[in-house]
């Protein structure tokens, strides 16, 4: 995710003296971590506001003008230029010898350089957007066509970035870091945990008046379990124009494309508050909103124009006639905002996370919406988003009028009340803190809470209370990370030496792993514990008699093994690939539905997990690998000091060849089988046997 510090410092006075190195380092430490920052300006070095003084046609190329252009540097530069809008007055990008510029906004960037054009010494270059990087910004008209800047203030000489306020760092935030966050993904949020840290106070975000609650257009929810909250705001008298510079330029500096004026403001406040919300054109609803799950066999086209199959675990908006858009993922193209659009339904509804990440992963669409609903946002978060999002239409476009609002919310979000002691806190803490401390910096971060004796009561705010906050080691997280984890004693570690216990199983198993491998020359493998179907049948195995998968990770591997040999055969078919000779083995546990034990909780019964070991020979010359394997086992108990076995035909294994088995044997009982693998079995394991 990516952050402007000038937006950020809107909501929320830094420190006069705080680095950027600092800042990415207090808040790495503290809160979030932060991949990097770039100041845009650095991008821009070398390119400086122009005035154009005169252009006169270059005297050796009818493409080329000589312009004579005032840079702020005492007389006009001389510069050659191929742009089709050059005009006396205009105030142009100017990249001055020494800057680096993508030339014809293509390849690698390049150095101006001082040098004759056609004969004609040319002193810098005027520059088209794509050349500085500025494209989606100031999207060229036609080819050749050169920024003009005429609109904007400034002297020559200005250095580009501060006249286009592009002097600003950019902030990489790891969103891996901010999954349990949801707080943090707006600017507004990540302003109030800087706040915290260098305790200064936070700005409050724009209030605004709404119409009546139940003025506007009916909404209803038919699963509230997966849509908590849904609002509508409907806007007259709005008109689909480009949005002015400054609002396109915070949207883009953070990764954005500018559309237009509409989907700008939807976008600027989610970017603002993190809240997504979704503009409708009134025109297009019939009736009222209906927050619904998708009826079998309905398709919607989305904004950008893929086309949907949906089923009835995708929930979608739509009116009396149709889905309007997939919730919480993207709109759809048809009833979305449009360059007709005179009157918006704005959407700001809060959706059940799980869900919302379920839809987006099975149509493989991540948006930026997706990715904040998919963290379990609050829904008291939708009041900063109309608030904010009313003022901007009102400033915007003062012909707009709010002229319905319609908030449906039947079960408002109960904020989460935790109590943690005192002494929990200075024991996992190793410090000493009073009450009044721990309440005082809990604070800072909107906590309210009270002291009670050696207890304390705290009640956690709307932003932190959907998943982050629920129990007192959370609590105790919250307090150290605002003391600062570098603020903390060093204190070593307590060690209390034991004699070593014997472990007699695991010995057993390393020196059997260290004898296969070291002295017989096998490779070890490890495979799933789940097993494909086609293996089961080529091992001969009742599947009845095998446990299953309640969530399979294929449809077709839906049991876990009860010995090795199907897995055994997956690995001699995927290894003959690449070798015709080989040998393997593992030596892992195995599931059987009997024996059930709790190693933990009594509630928690899992069922026997005995060892097994197994092995395959694999080569040209099937007498040899049987009698290899043999003398393989044979001499295993000398080394491993085991009991010796023994080798008798009690019972065929389903798997071996009729003339070629044996079964092991340890005193009386029958303990494994070697063999050779059967023809039929092979094949159904898709293995060519010679």
């Amino acid at each position: 995710m990516k952050l402007s510090l000038n937006w950020i410092r809107d909501y929320v006075d830094l420190p006069e003296d705080l680095t950027v190195d600092r800042l990415a380092s207090d808040l790495t430490m503290s809160t979030v971590e932060v991949e990097g920052a770039e100041n845009l300006a650095d991008g821009l070095k070398g390119v400086v506001l122009g005035r154009i003084v005169e252009v006169t046609p270059h005297p050796q190329a009818d493409r080329l003008r000589v312009v004579l252009c005032d840079v702020g540097s005492g007389e006009p530069s001389t510069i050659v230029c191929g742009g089709v809008n050059l005009e006396p007055g205009q105030l142009v990008a100017v990249a001055v010898p020494g800057a680096m510029v993508r030339w014809h906004g293509e390849g690698d960037p390049v150095e101006i350089k001082a040098t004759k054009l056609r004969g004609v010494m040319s002193n810098g270059m005027i520059c088209s957007s794509g050349e500085i990087g500025l494209e989606e910004l100031f999207p060229a008209a036609r080819e050749a066509e050169i920024m003009d800047l005429s609109g904007f203030a400034g002297l020559p000489g200005d250095s580009i970035a501060k006249v286009l306020d592009l002097d600003d760092t950019i902030l990489e935030i790891d969103n891996k870091s901010l999954t349990n966050r949801p707080d943090l993904w707006g600017h507004y949020g990540m302003a109030r945990e800087l706040a915290a840290i260098y305790r200064t106070p936070l700005k409050d975000l724009p209030s605004a008046v709404l119409p009546e609650e139940g003025s506007g257009i009916p909404v209803r929810i038919d699963r509230q379990d997966r849509c908590p909250r849904y609002t509508a705001l409907v806007v007259e008298n709005v008109r689909n124009v480009p949005s002015p510079y400054w609002l396109q330029c915070r949207i883009w500096k953070v990764g954005m494309r500018p559309i237009n004026l509409l989907v700008d403001i939807t976008n600027y406040v989610m970017l603002a508050t993190g809240q997504p919300t979704h503009g409708f054109d009134r025109s297009h609803v019939h009736g009222g909103i209906r927050v619904r799950p998708a009826a079998p066999g309905e398709t919607l086209e989305l904004l950008n124009g893929e086309i949907l199959n949906l089923t009835g675990e995708d929930l979608v908006i739509a009116d009396e006639r149709s889905p309007l858009g997939l919730a919480g993922v993207m709109g759809g193209k048809r009833d979305s905002i449009l360059p007709e659009t005179t009157e918006i339904v704005l959407e700001a509804a809060n959706f059940e996370a799980l869900a919302i990440r379920r839809t987006a992963q099975r149509f493989d669409l991540r948006t930026e919406a997706s990715s904040r609903y998919e963290k379990s946002m609050d829904p008291q978060r939708v009041d900063q988003a109309l608030a904010l999002s009313s003022t901007m239409f009102r400033d915007l476009l003062p012909e707009a009028r709010v002229s319905g609002y319609t908030d449906t919310y039947p079960r408002p979000l109960e904020c989460a009340q935790v109590d943690v002691s005192l002494d929990f806190l200075r024991r996992r803490l190793g410090k000493d803190i009073a009450g009044d401390e721990a309440r005082d910096i809990l604070s800072l971060l909107g906590f309210t809470a009270t002291v009670d004796g050696d207890l304390l009561h705290v009640s956690v705010p709307s932003w932190r209370s959907t998943g982050d906050i629920s129990l007192p080691d959370d609590i105790l997280e919250e307090i150290a990370r605002l003391i600062g984890y570098e603020n903390f004693d060093f204190r070593p570690p307590q060690i209390t030496l034991s004699a070593p216990v014997n472990q007699r199983a695991v010995e057993l198993e390393r020196h059997i792993r260290e004898y296969l491998a070291f002295r017989c020359g096998l490779q070890e493998v490890f495979t799933y514990p789940w097993i494909g179907d086609e293996y089961i049948a080529a091992a001969g195995e009742d599947e009845r008699a095998m446990l299953s998968l309640q969530n399979p990770p294929a449809p077709d591997e839906g049991r876990v093994r009860s010995n090795l040999v199907p897995g055994l055969l997956k690995s001699v078919f995927t290894n003959l690939r690449y070798f015709d000779a080989f040998r393997i083995f593992e030596l892992t546990q195995v599931f059987r539905d009997d024996g059930y034990f709790s190693p933990n909780d009594e509630r928690e019964a899992l069922p026997s997990q005995d060892r097994h070991l197994g092995a395959a020979f694999v080569g040209d010359d099937p007498e040899k690998l049987f009698r290899e394997a043999r003398g393989v086992l044979e001499y295993m108990p000398r080394i491993v000091q085991t009991a010796p076995l023994s080798f008798e035909q009690v019972r065929q294994p389903a798997w071996a060849e009729k003339k070629l088995w044996l079964n092991i044997l340890l005193g009386d009982e029958v303990i494994g089988d070697l063999g050779l693998l059967a023809l039929k079995s092979a094949r159904a394991a898709g293995i060519k046997r010679e």
